[in-house]
């Protein structure tokens, strides 16, 4: 399982840089149309924004380690082991119902777009804030994990969201180094 989670964290990975790259391009072609050649082009502007929109999305479903989310953490590093479990629980749980909540609404209104195209390029705005649909279920996922890991005693304060339990394999690698 762990190789495969690998696989798809460097295939997303892949996606943002293939996104950034296709941002800057555009930029790039929108500068030397408009300042060298003197024949502004509408639909880059547009091109750059909706990358952008993918990119932040994307990146912040699949990319972000949990320790690059802003946090007030000052109460929940005033207790011990089991009263960050008890919060993480409980802030977990409140993560999950939120976005679950809010996820048929958020359907609906994406899915109404698909009549809608944009403005320059034609692109049906469904497929443009789909990607909030593909983030909006990656945090479900996430802290569903989480809450699965907090409630089987595993660590859940890991560096990655997706990232495996790695105590036994710890334990395993030492037990090989005194073997040596």
């Amino acid at each position: 399982m762990k190789p495969l989670l690998h696989f798809l964290l460097e295939r997303a990975k892949d996606i943002a840089a293939a996104f950034l790259g296709l941002m800057f391009l555009t930029f790039i072609a929108q500068i030397v149309f408009r300042y060298v050649l003197n024949l502004p082009l509408d639909w880059t502007l547009e091109l750059c924004l909706t990358l952008w929109l993918w990119t932040v999305f994307w990146g912040a479903a699949f990319l972000l380690e949990d320790e690059d989310h802003v946090r007030f953490d000052i109460v929940y590093h005033s207790v011990g082991e089991r009263g960050r479990r008890i919060l993480s629980l409980i802030f977990s749980t409140c993560i999950v119902l939120g976005f679950a909540i809010s996820l048929p609404a958020t359907i609906s209104y994406v899915t109404f777009y698909k009549i809608k195209p944009s403005m320059t390029m034609g692109i049906r705005l469904d497929l443009v804030f789909s990607c909030y649909l593909i983030f909006a279920v990656a945090v479900i996922l996430q802290y569903l994990i989480r809450i699965w890991r907090i409630v089987t005693g595993r660590r859940f304060e890991a560096a990655s969201f997706f990232a495996a339990d790695t105590s036994a394999a710890v334990a395993h690698a030492a037990q090989g180094d005194k073997a040596s």
